[in-house]
């Protein structure tokens, strides 16, 4: 049975402090610090929505994940989404059109969700949704993106549309950057940061961790390399093994020990950005976030699912409004079931508990 956890309190909070930590880390930029000051008061607002729907017993997350696309260019080892096929190199069929998350993003921003992290696939390959994005400025959304796709029309529309946050993928130094990701990749992230440092562009990066590489990404020494050119938010990811080859890669209770006592140090050091650590400690949080209790994701072709390790999904937002997809049957029964909790291995719970999932899906 769950501990007994204030989870809307949590969320609130947890939207405050990044709020918050990421109006500090723009006080240098003008430009940016006027965005995130008129950001913070719709963000207020966006939590009043939330705690009313919550007395109207509809629990509304903070955040939503949006893959916008199964395309893809880089082939990076172990990609859980290659492995599960949500992203392949065939031409996308039956996507989710511009209009449709469109759609998606308004309905978000009437129930008071502040963030929608776009993902993919690599998501800049669909610039029309992010540019539909950009217009939505009471949303911020964070865009992970392999960074190849960014050219002076991106540039342009970042600087124009302060919502939209890229977050680049790296994954420590260029050899280990360059081994899972392709040859290049590593100088090409970093030309970006520069150029994104030079135009006075927020930027943030996305690290997996794995047991390989979780002393040098949260080492001092790396995240002087990343706070050299600019970068303002770093969100350290948890490896999920989606092959059984793959599961040495998974940290442990060490590794996670070890990352959660390098974050406070981290975050001490450098108090003027934004460091995230997902899961986190799911202990302390009553549990997974996922499934709806803080997000969920929606994937390319619009089910709406725990999240993006957990493809499961009895909903589809082409057949429902996004109220009805939060409150799906599916969402309902992992949150009540005890399916969010518990031990497991690497950072999805529900990925290693899959075969419950699908139980209580079918």
């Amino acid at each position: 049975m769950e501990r007994q956890f204030d989870l809307q309190k949590h969320i609130e909070q947890g939207v405050e402090a990044i709020v918050a930590d990421t109006l500090k880390a723009t006080l240098k930029n003008p430009k940016e610090s006027a965005f995130m000051a008129k950001f913070a008061i719709a963000s207020r607002k966006a939590s009043k929505t939330r705690l009313k729907l919550e007395e109207e017993g509809l629990h509304v997350p903070g955040f939503l994940i949006a893959s916008i696309t199964s395309r893809c260019n880089l082939h990076c080892a172990g990609c859980y989404s290659r492995c599960s096929n949500a992203t392949n190199d065939a031409p996308p069929v039956d996507q989710l059109s511009d209009e449709e998350w469109l759609r998606i993003f308004r309905e978000a921003e009437e129930l008071g969700i502040s963030f929608i992290l776009l993902a993919g696939g690599e998501p800049m390959i669909r610039r029309d949704i992010v540019e539909a994005a950009g217009k939505m400025r009471n949303i911020i959304f964070p865009v992970f993106t392999n960074g190849t796709f960014i050219d002076q029309r991106y540039f342009k529309l970042l600087d124009e549309c302060r919502n939209l946050i890229p977050v680049l993928s790296i994954e420590g130094g260029q050899e280990i950057t360059d081994a899972r990701r392709g040859s290049g990749i590593y100088r090409l992230v970093t030309d970006n940061m520069r150029r994104f440092q030079e135009k006075g562009l927020i930027f943030g990066a996305s690290i997996t961790v794995t047991t390989e590489n979780v002393r040098e990404v949260s080492s001092p020494a790396f995240l002087d390399t990343l706070m050299d050119r600019g970068c303002k938010l770093v969100i350290f990811v948890e490896f999920v093994p989606v092959t059984e080859e793959a599961r040495h890669l998974a940290p442990g209770d060490a590794e996670r020990e070890y990352l959660a006592k390098a974050m406070e140090e981290l975050r001490q050091k450098y108090s003027e950005a934004v460091l995230l650590s997902f899961p986190g400690d799911e202990l302390a949080m009553g549990g997974c976030m996922a499934a709806g209790r803080e997000f969920f994701h929606i994937n390319s072709h619009g089910g709406a699912e725990p999240c993006p390790f957990s493809p499961y999904s009895d909903v589809n937002i082409r057949d429902s409004s996004l109220r009805e997809a939060i409150a799906s049957p599916l969402f309902r029964r992992l949150q009540s079931e005890g399916v969010l909790s518990g031990e497991h291995v690497g950072g999805c719970v529900l990925y290693e508990k899959r075969d419950q999932v699908e139980a209580l899906l079918n």
